[in-house]
């Protein structure tokens, strides 16, 4: 589905029956809905109103030159898009750079989230100290980097290696590279990632969190390389009434690389009222708190 926001066109996939409760759910950094394809369907068979949306310069989303394409705005976006979709409230589930935006969203608009959920989230600005962002900063040699690094899927293969634990590289296929590739692989696409590396700013996330009052479930892969498990247990420690997992085996994409229990830790933080999960210690996760 597209629905207009604010002048932009806005992708969308939607699951389930439009009388449950409603869960938006939130990608990453170059991603899109695409990594939502199993947990999305999943989730709507658990009750759920399932809505998936490209943020604005990703997927099949409209790619403005005249958008900012910071975290702040990136939230201002989807608590609009809610809005247009008459959704006054909802979890809230941000995978990545997606965690940074359902954090902003929370802090900002926290009438409008019912709960949270933070996959391997990006809560601060050390992620724009890894050498690509920082290429990426500078002018000409960021306008010349990102279309090789974008349209090449030699590269992205590589990052996917980085980005998956080891156990999951089975996943790395050409369909879900081109997956990848194929909504960024125009002018606009490339503008709108340099464009996100360039107006990057989360550190106010990390020293904001306390702020949180929503029920809040955050899930973090043991092995996640690109966002360090340090941040998942500095969110749990600020956000008072947040519940932590660590899935095991897993890397910085959870909701593909553990879909089902993934979807069960969801559901059963959702279906909660006071967001409670059972304790549990398996062979697929542990519960920190």
């Amino acid at each position: 589905h597209f629905v207009n926001v604010d002048g932009a066109r806005v992708h969308y996939q939607e699951f389930g029956d439009a009388a449950n409760p409603a869960m938006i759910l939130i990608h990453g950094y170059t991603a899109s809905v695409y990594v939502w394809k199993t947990v999305a369907p999943m989730l709507a068979d658990a009750g759920f109103r399932v809505i998936a949306v490209d943020l604005l310069g990703f997927g099949y989303s409209e790619k403005p030159s005249w958008f900012d394409y910071s975290i702040q705005s990136q939230a201002r976006m989807v608590s609009r898009f809610m809005n247009r979709l008459g959704i006054g409230r909802a979890t809230i589930v941000g995978s990545s750079y997606g965690g940074a935006v359902a954090l902003n969203l929370t802090l900002d608009n926290a009438e409008s989230v019912e709960k949270l959920v933070l996959v391997d989230a990006v809560c601060n600005d050390e992620p724009k100290n890894h050498p690509l962002l920082k290429l990426a900063s500078l002018p000409v040699i960021g306008e010349t980097m990102t279309p090789f690094l974008v349209d090449s899927k030699a590269f992205l293969r590589m990052r996917m290696r980085g980005t998956l634990a080891k156990a999951n590289h089975a996943m790395i296929t050409e369909d879900r590279i081109e997956s990848i590739r194929r909504p960024l692989a125009a002018a606009d696409g490339h503008r709108s990632v340099l464009a996100t590396s360039r107006n990057w700013s989360a550190d106010r996330l990390e020293q904001d969190a306390h702020l949180i009052n929503q029920p809040t479930l955050i899930i973090w892969g043991d092995q996640d390389n690109v966002i360090p498990i340090k941040h998942g247990y500095k969110l749990h420690e600020e956000i008072l009434n947040s519940r932590f997992v660590i899935l095991k085996d897993c890397g910085h994409v959870p909701q593909e690389e553990k879909s089902e229990i993934f979807t069960e830790l969801v559901s059963e933080f959702c279906h909660d009222k006071k967001g409670k999960i059972a304790d549990r210690e398996t062979d697929s996760s542990r519960l920190v708190a």
